[in-house]
């Protein structure tokens, strides 16, 4: 680090230091000093509030206020003592105090992948801007300063006010609706050249070497030391402050001083090395973005260095006002307003003639790019802090000390001030004279559909509100009135259009452009979501972002997932090279043929050879020969130890033909199938030719050829070290398939990161426009792109399926803890958790998911066997997995084969185990023939892909049709085939549990994936369908009629089609059926709909429950299935239940209690209720239950409102053969809500049914 000065100024022959023209002759009291401090930052605080939207005024308040003390200083010893510590503070030290922080948060700011795009063009524009400032101002000053400046002065004045400040130059950008890449370029250019201008005063400021003895030599060393040396230094440090600020165990308060200080310390160690700090701190900022702060930490300790840059910029001007004011007011004449204006116009015809030099550079970086917004970057040449602070150096470095070293600053300073002022408000006002300010038309529109989004949820909000109790005398006029959003429209805003845009409709093109933009945005939200709720990593988000800010200039570009593989680089490298080490790795030998019991020599000789004390020896013996080598390439040793040499080299060679000659009579034949073998016959043959060669030489010495070629194959015998890497391979390979399981990893998360994105962004495309041209060809282009994606998921996991089965596992893992996580602070939160218990859990769970940083790359992939219980209807339940293990057949398929085709009856499911297959298939119809949806002209034909763990084959086996699609294997893969006659079979001894469950399972999933944006607030996982009965499939045949009640939240058609009642509109599958309609018809012959209720209903154990649409659930113990469900249609009179069957039942069982008929004769039958509904709020239950010989039933009744525990008053005992009598009870409830407690305990069977 440069040699630091005494004083603000350099003083001149040792002479004592003469401040302000008085001499320090008194005691200072540092104190004051303090109060000036807090002063000037109370007066910027209160000037910045009252003058919000000009930050110019608070500037130039301050540098007004510390000219004024400056001169009451130079006037009175009172003020001259409150300020000599800044007069004796270094320039320098102002420099490295405050500098650090302005130039980090300015590099923070900049966007490093847009950077990284277009660094060539920056570079150019920087360099060109620099180069025209140094020579233009330099010119104007050493012409019109009528100081008579030196050359040198005049030099580093044009340096110094040639800086752009990277802060302000863009602030008025941001207001006006400027592209962030043109942001990017400006502030990357500004950053470049206070790089370029911090080494230059870097190399002068140094006093190691005088000026005039510097040499090519020293400059290009110092060059690039400061240059990469600081760049390594800072990207090192970046790591450093990026591991800090994602510590899982570290505190906001932790964080924010430790990013504070770091940047300190970056630029203090690499100043302290002779380096650049301003560089280093330029690559510490453009290597920190959002993913480098743990979640929500960002906003906190970018406001708090914020809040420091801002303090930092007004003390600077006001400490500059104060140097100023110190100095002799004589030198302000006339002439200093004349050149000031010279200046002003000449720092602004630079910034005019740099970006007409620059406009092809910007053109080609950006499509968009015109003369209107040349004009406006025009006057982006905003100087600011970075000037100021450089300005002393202009004094303090130059060999002719001028008599008013104060002037430097004060122009540095004025000029600062205008430009801030006069440039900033051309910007905006040429911006919105040229019409660069006036929102286009798409966007517009786009505005105009998410505001509308918006209105409609506070219409719905204010709806849901009405109907609280509590807001029942709320004035909802008054509501609706102050919350509806004013905006104005489309037809309004078309004068305020741009010259470009047209005053008609903009066409499809225009608005395909305006939504990609958009999409990318998405895109980009979702991927920095994805990585803070941990489904994503770092460095997978990372790459995601900068591949869609990559291909996002690119017009019309949607970035598909192998423009992403571009991005994040091929892995075939890797590959090549692990089958490169693998074909050369050395495998031991095994006994080629049969040795003889005689002859004993051959079997002692391969134990040798092939015995690993063997090969450890010669790798030794081959490490040593390293010393007699060193001296034969070394001529002065050569020639001393010839004799040494030669003995030495026969005993190696010997050695090798020793090992050679033992191999070849073993291995015979097989000795050249090793390629390690070849290449120690080759030493062997080159050691003999050597041997020969120095024998020839010893007989005719003076044959110059001969003792060249004997010369060049010594150099050979470098040969004999290769086979030492034998050892090297292995560790080599293991280091190989580590990052190629890494790649695989990375790859694999990446590509799911950009299916979840895509899924997001299909979510929104309403949102995005309402055209319905636009609206169709997105959700095509983001459907094909998530197939293709889908598709290169399925590759990756069969090229490494050990280390997809790791991935997914880790990230089941963290989800799992993720979510503990979120519920302790829930219970944290309310109180439920004390704070200390909380620390100390959430320190347990925090230490888990660190933990994962070590969790193996690759877990090897589970049984066959173990694929059953992942069939997510078999809900892991032992009785059904055991049952369909027995029936289960591991099929094969090679790649292209057909596993089913489109049009043929299915044979039964397919449960994939590994590998990865294509659905070709036309539109799905969803039970609903072509001529009834007339909508869908055209047949459009469409493919998907599946993986492991995926079932094919559900929907047809279900409806005994024709298969809907097609598929074929993309690898080679196996399945585990469920035929359709035990599928079937299942069913009978599962009925109607399993059957109705594989009809749950499909609903939701067509519920999810043709309506998750309204589904979005609704947990509908599988196994929490099943245990609430809050959702479940209702079943509609042709002709008959379903309500649709208020306390239905949703219904959804699923399958099949039905027809609204009252205005015979046509439902059709996958469709939400809307609010307004009451009741519906099928129209099918068989109809699914998925119901979802508002709420829970009541739960009990001891009574059924039936819900509005007549559900009643029957619990049994082990052995059977969990849930048996039935319906009924609560409008008739006569309604029949049929529970069951029981495991042992096969067949139906039909009562009809008006004609007492009994149950039909079969061998078992089940137990039969049979509810009727009567007038009002009352309801009748009636038993008819079978008593078989040999089995005995104890039915329990009772009476009582619904939601009430009814105690059973009676119990009927039935032994032998017979029904029980009829019991009537009328119950006071409503029959839609009906609860009754209702127990059959079968004394032989010890089972009970429990109706829940």
């Amino acid at each position: 680090m440069a040699k630091v000065n005494s004083s603000f100024w350099v003083t001149k022959n040792n002479t004592p230091d003469l401040l302000c023209g008085r001499p320090a002759d008194y005691f200072v009291i540092k104190e004051h000093f303090a109060m000036l401090v807090c002063g000037t930052i109370v007066l910027g605080g209160f000037s910045k509030m009252f003058l919000k939207n000009s930050e110019v005024m608070v500037l130039t308040i301050l540098s007004v206020s510390g000219f004024v003390i400056g001169q009451l200083a130079y006037h009175f010893v009172e003020v001259h003592q409150i300020i000599y510590p800044l007069l004796r503070t270094p320039s320098f030290s102002l420099y490295s105090y405050f500098l650090p922080l302005i130039i980090f948060m300015a590099a923070v700011d900049v966007d490093f992948y847009i950077l990284k795009n277009v660094f060539w063009q920056v570079l150019l524009t920087g360099l060109i801007s620099f180069s025209v400032a140094f020579v233009l101002i330099g010119y104007v000053v050493l012409k019109f300063n009528a100081a008579q400046w030196d050359v040198q002065s005049c030099l580093l004045f044009s340096i110094t006010l040639g800086i752009i400040d990277p802060v302000h130059s863009v602030k008025s950008l941001k207001t006006i609706g400027i592209s962030k890449m043109y942001i990017d370029i400006i502030r990357g250019e500004s950053l470049i050249i206070c790089s370029v201008t911090s080494i230059f005063f870097g190399i002068f400021r140094s006093n190691s070497i005088h000026i005039s003895m510097f040499r090519e030599l020293h400059v290009v060393l110092g060059l690039l030391l400061d240059i990469f040396g600081s760049i390594i230094c800072g990207y090192c440090c970046a790591r450093v402050i990026q591991f800090i600020l994602t510590n899982l165990f570290s505190n906001t308060l932790t964080n924010v001083v430790l990013c504070f200080s770091m940047v300190y310390m970056t630029f203090y160690f690499v100043e302290f090395f002779g380096m650049s700090g301003t560089v280093a701190l330029v690559t510490v900022g453009l290597n920190l973005d959002s993913l480098s702060f743990k979640p929500k930490m960002e906003f906190i300790i970018t406001k708090f260095l914020i809040m420091f840059s801002s303090v930092y910029e007004h003390l600077i001007y006001t400490f500059f006002g104060i140097v100023i004011g110190c100095g002799e007011i004589k030198y302000f004449r006339f002439h200093t307003a004349v050149f000031i204006f010279i200046l002003f116009a000449t720092v602004n015809f630079v910034r005019w003639l740099t970006i007409f030099l620059v406009s092809p550079i910007l053109t080609h970086a950006s499509y968009d790019y015109n003369w209107r917004w040349g004009i406006v970057i025009t006057w982006s040449g905003i100087r600011g802090v970075f000037n100021l602070l450089l300005a002393p150096n202009i004094y303090n470095l130059a060999e002719h000390k001028d008599e008013a070293p104060h002037m430097f600053l004060f122009y540095v300073q004025v000029i600062s001030l205008l430009t801030l002022g006069i440039n900033s408000y051309m910007m905006t006002e040429s911006a919105r004279t040229l019409g660069l300010c006036a929102i286009s038309l798409p966007r517009q529109m786009a505005m105009q559909n998410i505001i509308q989004h918006i209105q409609e949820i506070i219409q719905n909000t204010i709806t849901l509100f009405k109907t609280e109790k509590i807001l029942t005398n709320v004035n909802w006029t008054i509501v609706e009135e102050k919350s509806k959003i004013q905006y104005i429209p489309v037809s309004a805003l078309l004068s305020y259009v741009s010259h470009d845009e047209k005053e008609s409709s903009p066409t499809d093109e225009v608005l395909i452009e305006e939504a990609r933009l958009h999409v990318a945005i998405i895109q980009m939200s979702s991927f920095e979501k994805q990585c803070n709720n941990g489904i994503l990593g770092v460095e997978a988000a990372r790459i995601l972002i900068g591949a869609t800010k990559s291909y996002c200039p690119i017009k019309g570009k949607f970035m598909s997932i192998y423009d992403v593989s571009t991005y994040a680089r091929a892995r075939s490298w890797l590959m090549k090279f692990k089958n490169i080490l693998v074909n050369l790795e050395y495998h031991k030998e095994k006994v080629p043929f049969i040795l003889t019991g005689t002859n004993k020599f051959l079997i002692w000789v391969y134990r040798i050879i092939f015995s690993e004390e063997y090969e450890y020896t010669r790798h030794i013996i081959t490490i040593i020969y390293i010393y007699p080598m060193i001296i034969h390439v070394w001529p002065m040793a050569r020639e001393l130890n010839v004799s040494a040499l030669i003995h030495i080299n026969y005993y190696f060679v010997s050695l090798y033909v020793l090992e050679a000659a033992l191999k070849l009579l073993i291995l015979k034949r097989k000795y050249f199938h090793q390629h390690w073998n070849t290449l120690e016959f080759l030493i062997v043959i080159v050691g003999l030719i050597d041997i020969f060669c120095i024998y020839f030489v010893k007989l005719r010495p003076d044959n110059l050829f001969l003792i060249q070629f004997t010369v060049v194959i010594g150099y050979l015998r470098i040969i004999r070290f290769l086979p030492v890497f034998k050892i090297v391979i292995p560790l080599l390979i293991n280091i190989v398939e580590d990052q190629v399981k890494k790649r695989l990893s990375l790859m694999y998360s990446i590509t799911k990161g950009y299916v979840k994105s895509q899924e997001d962004a299909k979510l929104l495309i309403k949102q995005i426009s309402t055209r319905e041209s636009i609206h169709q060809k997105l959700y095509e282009i983001l459907e094909t792109n998530k197939r293709e994606a889908i598709k290169e998921l399925g590759l990756i996991e069969h090229e490494g399926r050990d280390v997809v089965i790791a991935l997914k596992t880790k990230q089941a893992i963290q989800n799992v803890i993720a979510r503990a996580l979120r519920n302790l602070n829930f219970l944290w939160s309310r109180g439920i958790i004390d704070k200390y218990e909380g620390i100390e859990m959430n320190k347990v769970l925090l230490t888990k998911i660190k933990a994962l940083n070590s969790f193996p790359m690759a877990i090897p992939p589970p049984t066959p066997d173990k694929y059953l219980p992942c069939i997510v209807w078999m809900e892991n339940k032992d009785i059904l997995i055991d049952f369909f293990r027995e029936r289960t057949k591991l099929a094969h398929f090679d790649y292209g084969d057909v596993i089913c085709r489109e049009g043929e009856m299915p044979q039964g499911i397919f449960l994939i185990i590994s590998g990865m297959a294509s659905l070709h298939s036309s539109s799905p119809t969803f039970g609903i023939e072509h001529k009834v949806r007339t909508e869908r002209k055209n047949q459009i034909f469409y493919t998907e892909y599946c993986t492991s763990g995926e079932v094919l084959g559900e929907l047809s086996c279900l409806l005994k049709c024709e298969m809907k699609f097609t598929a074929i294997c993309e690898t080679t893969l196996q399945a585990f085939f469920i035929s359709l006659e035990d599928l079937y079979e299942g069913f009978d001894i599962f009925w109607p549990t399993l059957e109705y469950k594989i009809w749950l399972k499909l609903a939701l999933g067509i519920a999810n994936q043709y309506f998750e944006s309204s589904l979005a607030d609704e947990d509908l996982s599988f196994q929490k369908c099943v245990k609430s009965s809050n959702v479940y499939v209702e079943t509609l045949s042709c002709y008959n009629e379903m309500s649709i009640s208020v306390t239905m939240k949703f219904a959804i058609i699923v399958y099949g089609n039905v027809i609204n009642s009252k205005t015979e509109e046509y439902y059709f599958a996958p469709f939400i059926i809307p609010k307004t309609c009451d009741q519906v018809q099928g129209i099918a012959d068989v109809s699914k709909l998925l119901i979802i209720q508002a709420s829970d209903p009541a739960k009990s154990d001891t009574s059924p429950h039936v819900t509005d649409k007549g559900k009643l659930f029957i619990d049994r113990k082990e052995g059977t299935p969990s849930k048996y469900r039935t319906h009924f249609n609560s409008k008739r009179a006569l309604c029949r239940f049929i529970i069951g069957p029981l495991p042992w039942v096969h067949t139906g069982c039909h009562v009809d209690s008006e004609c007492g008929r009994t149950p039909e004769s079969t061998p078992f039958s089940p137990l039969c209720l049979l509810l009727c509904p009567q007038q009002g709020r009352a309801a009748s239950v009636y038993s008819c239950v079978p008593a078989l010989a040999g089995w005995s039933h104890t039915v329990h009744w009772g009476q009582g409102r619904a939601g009430e525990r009814i105690e059973s008053p009676t119990m009927n005992q039935v032994w032998g053969t017979g029904l029980l009598p009829a019991t009537e009870w009328n119950i006071e409830a409503d029959p839609h809500s009906l609860s009754v407690p209702n127990h059959v305990h079968s004394h032989k069977s010890n089972d009970l049914l429990r109706c829940t």
